[in-house]
C-alpha cells in the first residue's frame, strides 16, 4: 500500500544517483524487515521517533495531528477526488468525529495523494487554546472522537453489538449511505499529537451491517392518556395535553377510523380519559425510529402518564 508521497519513494529518488548507496539502503531495509510494514506504520514510528527525540529538550512538545482518508473503489485508480465525492463525504466525516468527541471539530484539507485517493487533513486550530503549550489538553478533542469513531467502525467491520455508541450511529450511518451511493470503501488513519496511530475502516461489509441494524421491529404497550384536547383534525387526530403548564407533555392520538372521533363529537377544552396503544418502531441499536398514538376506546377513570412522545 504506497501513496504518491511514499517515504520509500522519496528515499529511493534521493539515491537513485548512487547505486552503492542505494544497494545499502535496500539491504538494510530488507535486514529490518520494514518492507512488511506499510507506509502509514512506518509514518508512525518516525513521528514517534522525531517526538522522542525532541523531548529531550523541550518535555511539552506534541505533533501536529493528521487525518488520512483513503477512498477505494472501482472509480478511485486515478488517484483524484470527484467534487461529488468531496461534497458527500467530508462533512459527515466531520460530522461524525464532532458527534463523537461530543463538540464541535472543524478539520482542513491540506493535500491529495495519488494512488487510491487519500486525502489529509487536520484539525482546525483552535485560537483560545494557543496562548500556553503547557495548558493544552493532554488529548484534543479530535482525537477523542476518532479514539471513539475508529472504536465503532472496528465494531460495525466485525458485525459486534455497537449498542454502546447508539449516540454516534446516526452520523456514521449517514456516512454509510454517502459511501454506498459511490460504492467507495472508506479507511481512516489518525496521526496522534503524542506519536501514536489509530486506524479503522468503512468497507461494504460494515456498511451492509449497518443496513441490516437501520431494520425496526415495533413494540407496543397499552396506556391511558388522560387530559385536555388543544387541537382537532377531521382526518382523524386529537391533540391532548396533560397539564396547564406551557411545556405539559402532549400527545398527537390517531383514530384510524375518523367517523368514531366525530360520533365523540369532541370540543376544544374538552377532558378525556383515551385508552390507547402506544407504538415505538425501534432499530437494533435501540433508538426509536418512529412514535405513534393508536385511539382504542374510552377509559373507565382517569391516569396520566409522563410518557416521552
Amino acid at each position: 500500500m504506497t501513496t504518491g508521497d511514499s517515504w520509500r519513494e522519496r528515499r529511493r529518488a534521493l539515491l537513485g544517483d548512487d547505486p552503492a548507496a542505494s544497494e545499502i539502503a535496500a539491504r538494510l531495509l530488507e535486514e529490518m524487515g520494514t518492507e512488511d510494514r506499510d507506509d502509514e506504520e512506518v509514518e508512525a514510528e518516525h513521528r514517534a521517533s522525531r517526538l522522542a527525540a525532541v523531548h529531550d529538550y523541550d518535555p511539552d512538545a506534541r505533533l501536529d495531528e493528521e487525518l488520512q482518508l483513503r477512498l477505494t473503489g472501482p472509480d478511485t485508480e486515478g488517484g483524484a477526488l470527484r467534487f461529488q465525492w468531496g461534497d458527500a463525504l467530508l462533512n459527515p466525516v466531520e460530522n461524525a468525529i464532532s458527534v463523537a468527541a461530543g463538540t464541535p471539530v472543524q478539520l482542513e484539507l491540506t493535500g491529495i495523494s495519488t494512488g487510491s485517493t487519500v486525502v489529509h487533513a487536520r484539525p482546525v486550530p483552535s485560537v483560545a487554546s494557543e496562548p500556553a503549550a503547557m495548558d493544552a489538553p493532554a488529548t484534543s478533542a479530535a482525537s477523542t472522537g476518532m479514539q471513539m469513531l475508529t472504536r465503532l467502525l472496528g465494531a460495525l467491520e466485525a458485525e459486534q453489538d455497537v449498542r454502546e455508541w447508539s449516540r454516534l450511529f446516526d452520523a456514521v450511518d449517514t456516512l454509510a449511505r454517502a459511501l454506498g451511493k459511490y460504492e467507495l470503501d472508506l479507511g481512516m488513519t489518525w496521526f496522534g499529537a503524542d506519536g501514536g496511530m489509530r486506524r479503522a475502516q468503512l468497507t461494504e461489509r460494515g456498511r451492509r451491517y449497518v443496513e441490516r441494524l437501520r431494520e425496526t421491529r415495533p413494540r407496543d404497550q397499552e396506556i391511558i392518556i388522560s387530559g385536555r384536547i388543544t387541537e382537532l383534525r377531521e382526518s382523524g387526530w386529537v391533540k391532548v395535553k396533560t397539564g396547564t403548564a406551557r411545556n405539559a407533555q402532549a400527545y398527537d392520538v390517531h383514530f384510524e377510523e375518523p367517523e368514531a372521533l366525530l360520533r365523540m363529537r369532541p370540543g376544544l377544552g374538552d377532558n378525556v380519559h383515551f385508552r390507547v396503544r402506544f407504538r415505538q418502531r425501534l432499530d437494533a441499536v435501540g433508538i426509536a425510529r418512529s412514535t405513534e398514538y393508536t385511539y382504542l376506546g374510552p377509559a373507565a377513570e382517569q391516569s396520566s402518564l409522563p410518557l416521552e412522545p
